[in-house]
């Protein structure tokens, strides 16, 4: 009875495997048939294409666009823009510290000791970049209201500008000319000790003329320690002509002047003060924020008064920041002048890329490289990126 039972559970096994075969064979019938029925559907004749003497489907235009992107030698041929690491600045952060220390919220960059420096200059200038800007952090015991650190031959600047000149000659180094690094106010200029026409009445003033005074000795310090190009990046108005009559009754009439002709109070600088320490104070009575000297988002016309200016002052290009939100600044800029613009991809351009790569939400290097690709295209002659090393490295490749 037993043996008669395995029997029958066998054969009751293969029936049901039969069935299932017989279900997939059904099933894959009836797809073949659907495939076959769509393909029966009849194609209408679309008005206006004909047929070519191949039988093929001619679109009846001679202009087709596309014959120019065919190939990518054809594209490299015809492309209108292209960035090399000639174009761009590199920019450093610097302290007085032996070791280096990284930035958390700009991976990839360290706040550098002068012999770092020297190091990531080397890597750069091997890479073909060119041009380099050093930006400092200063000690919190040096910092005051009237920034005077700012000019001291023997500070931190100076002496990061010396060496990379006595080391790389033929290196373009920038300098930034601003009070805020120095300034224990966070601001890019000195502060007024009370709140007479302050921003609605409560704070005090960012004070223009006693803060161009201070930029002039910043520039002509930063000069004779070897200094290709100051920028100064502060805003106060009139101070472009002033650091000009500065450096030539100094003797430095090769010294160009790179001025932040439309610097906007952007959100976008979060890092960069995270780098230096340098965000306003809220312990005095300091305006909260930039907006007093920095340029208004909402306004671009504004920026052709700043550019006018500035020309007439004595400025040998002209630069936009922040970069990729702006690009309509660049255009407008390059559009209306005949000097070079330049374009400052900043810290929080550079974070969020960084952050979107890291999640593998972009690809980083095509992203990096087609938003260089856009400040070049937009009229931008001088970059300044983070990325100014890696970009080179991916060029070169």
């Amino acid at each position: 009875g037993s043996t008669a039972g395995r029997r029958a559970r066998r054969s009751d096994a293969r029936c049901a495997a039969r069935e299932v075969r017989m279900a997939a064979a059904s099933a894959g019938d009836a797809a073949a048939t659907a495939v076959a029925a769509a393909q029966k559907v009849e194609r209408e004749a679309v008005h206006g294409l004909r047929v070519n003497e191949k039988g093929g489907i001619w679109v009846p235009q001679r202009a087709r666009p596309r014959r120019n992107r065919k190939t990518s030698g054809m594209r490299d041929m015809c492309a209108e823009n292209v960035v090399t690491p000639a174009n761009l600045i590199y920019p450093l952060f610097v302290h007085t510290k032996a070791d280096n220390e990284p930035i958390p919220s700009m991976p990839g960059c360290e706040r550098h000791s002068v012999e770092s420096v020297l190091r990531e200059v080397a890597q750069a200038h091997a890479l073909g970049v060119r041009n380099v800007i050093p930006f400092p952090k200063i000690p919190e015991e040096l910092k005051t209201n009237s920034a005077d650190e700012c000019y001291n031959p023997n500070g931190l600047v100076p002496r990061v500008i010396s060496a990379i000149k006595d080391k790389f000659p033929d290196m373009l180094v920038w300098t930034d000319v601003a009070l805020d690094p120095y300034s224990d106010q966070g601001h890019d200029g000195m502060v007024s000790s009370d709140t007479v026409r302050g921003d609605d009445g409560k704070f005090a003033r960012v004070m223009n003329d006693e803060t161009v005074e201070q930029l002039c000795r910043q520039a002509v310090c930063q000069a004779r320690a070897g200094a290709d190009v100051v920028a100064p990046s502060d805003m106060m108005d009139g101070r472009v002509g002033a650091i000009r009559d500065a450096l030539d009754a100094h003797g430095f009439t090769d010294v160009s002047i790179v001025s932040y002709t439309a610097k906007y109070a952007s959100a976008y600088y979060g890092p960069f003060r995270d780098a230096l320490d340098s965000a306003p104070r809220e312990t005095s009575l300091a305006p909260r924020n930039k907006k007093t000297y920095q340029m208004n988002p909402a306004n671009s016309r504004e920026a052709l008064i700043e550019a006018q200016l500035d020309i007439a002052e004595g400025a040998d290009m002209l630069m936009v920041k922040p970069g990729l939100p702006y690009l309509d600044i660049v255009k407008l800029l390059a559009d209306a002048s005949h000097l070079p613009i330049a374009a400052y991809h900043v810290s929080g351009e550079y974070a969020m890329m960084k952050a979107a790569a890291e999640r593998g939400w972009i690809d980083e290097r095509d992203t990096v490289l087609e938003t260089l690709l856009c400040f070049k295209r937009a009229g931008a002659s001088a970059i300044l990126t983070y990325y100014a090393k890696q970009a080179a490295q991916w060029m070169n490749e």
